[in-house]
């Protein structure tokens, strides 16, 4: 897997700026599309946050994780700034926030044991 993921990183960037552009642009949309089966607000900030911090766990594996999880964070927080703004009719919740911030770090801690296992492994 890992042999994988270093001959496909250049990729896995890609994805990870598309899927953030993406995600923006899904926030700040005053009439976002409807996702079959409705799961809810939260479930799809935290599938959201998980995928980003996935893709950028893959992407940036020397990084370090917990500076990865702040920055992802924040663009939460930025993003529920934004939905602050009036015409576009959105609604700002830390809720949804705190979502984002949960998902992330659950993905980065759980990328962070694979990671020192596979180290220890050698």
């Amino acid at each position: 897997m890992t042999a994988f993921l270093a001959r496909h990183r250049r990729a896995i960037r890609i994805l990870f700026w598309v899927a953030a552009v993406f995600a923006f642009a899904m926030a700040v949309d005053p009439h976002p599309p409807e996702i079959p089966g409705e799961p809810g607000d939260k479930f799809e900030h935290m599938l959201a946050f998980a995928t980003l911090a996935t893709l950028a766990a893959a992407g940036w594996p020397a990084r370090n994780y917990a500076a990865i999880g702040l920055a992802l964070s924040w663009f939460g927080a930025i993003i529920e700034i934004v939905q602050a703004i009036p015409v576009l009719h959105r609604d700002c919740d830390i809720l949804d926030w705190a979502a984002d911030t949960a998902a992330l770090s659950l993905v980065l801690a759980a990328a962070f044991l694979i990671r020192r296992a596979a180290r220890r492994a050698g």
